[in-house]
This record gives structure tokens, C-alpha cells and sequence, in this order.
């Protein structure tokens, strides 16, 4: 909870607002299909569509990164509405399915952007990005799921300037939890 007005929110509304004067398809179908858009901190992504909130959820490191501008948000949250609706036609986020799901979400996300002002280098790293899921399809296993939300726990114990014996009893569950999983 910050001071008014608090930025993460404010810049959501900035970046709906942009889908919505530039691309109304894309707007109707982020308000169709997402039933909100929170702010919250996220272990192990900078966004994910969470289906039992049918929500978009952005983190709020994600949003506030100096260098975020409001086309990335506005393609972020597009990719999540993407899976939302995916989601609604019964194509659920299984590892042998991710990367087409991916795909889709990374092509709406070029059809979106191609409709906004001065997005071209975005655009191009969106298609690199592409690409790379082309060829390197461990990066959405469910192992590499699991590291990322590991390490992801780790990152947001000491963003929010936990004591480092906290930090260190974080560490030593994940590796006592992985330690009972592989045996």
C-alpha cells in the first residue's frame, strides 16, 4: 500500500486506457475476459493470468521498473486477457501445450502493439521473443516452472527486506522440499 495515487494502479489504467483508444477489439476483449487486474507481488513471473480470479496479475516490480513503459503494459496485460480467453475455450496451461498457448499470446500481443504509436522496437523484441520459444521449449517445462518460483521466492523475501535469517529458512524449505520430491 502506497501513497495516492498509487503508481502500479495508475499506470494500469494508463495502459487500458492506450488498448482502448487505439485498438477497441483488443480493449472489448481484455474486458471480456478478465474479470480484473491486480497489482501484487509474484514470486516467479512479472505477470500471470490467475484462472480461479479469472484475473490479470501484475507485479508490482514488473510496473514500476524505470525503464516499463505503458506498450509494454498494455501488451502484458492483452498476453494475459489472451489466456483468459483461451482458458474460456477449454485450452488449459499444460507443459505440452505451453508453448502453442505462448505463441498465440505473443502474436496477439504484435497485433496489438502494430496498432500503437512509435512500438516498433517492441514489436521486435516480441518477435525475437517468439522465435526463442521456438527453440528453447524447457524454458516453459514444469521443472523450470518450479526453479523460477524458487528463486522467485527467494527475490521477493529480500525485496521486501526480510530479515536474512528468514531469507536463509526460505532457502533451506525450497531445498528440503525438492530434496523430498526427487526422493
Amino acid at each position: 500500500m502506497e501513497d495516492e495515487p498509487y503508481p502500479g494502479l495508475r499506470r494500469v489504467e494508463d495502459a487500458l486506457q492506450l488498448i482502448k483508444r487505439h485498438d477497441p477489439l483488443n480493449y472489448l476483449r481484455v474486458t471480456r475476459n478478465l474479470d480484473r487486474i491486480w497489482v501484487h507481488l509474484i514470486p516467479s513471473a512479472e505477470a500471470h493470468y490467475e484462472r480461479t480470479l479469472n484475473a490479470c496479475i501484475l507485479d508490482e516490480r514488473y510496473l514500476l521498473k524505470e525503464e516499463m513503459t505503458l506498450d509494454r503494459i498494455a501488451s502484458t496485460i492483452v498476453h494475459e486477457a489472451t489466456h483468459a480467453r483461451l482458458e474460456r475455450w477449454g485450452i488449459i496451461y499444460e507443459e505440452e501445450s505451453r508453448y502453442r498457448i505462448e505463441a498465440i499470446c505473443l502474436r496477439r500481443e504484435l497485433n496489438c502493439l502494430a496498432k500503437l504509436p512509435d512500438s516498433g522496437p517492441l514489436q521486435e523484441e516480441i518477435a525475437r521473443t517468439l522465435e526463442w520459444c521456438a527453440t528453447d521449449q524447457d524454458y516453459l517445462s514444469d521443472a523450470s516452472f518450479r526453479d523460477r518460483d524458487d528463486q522467485g521466492q527467494v527475490e521477493t523475501l529480500r525485496y521486501l527486506k526480510a530479515p536474512d535469517w528468514i531469507v536463509r529458512f526460505a532457502m533451506w524449505l525450497i531445498r528440503r522440499r525438492r530434496a523430498r520430491a526427487s526422493g
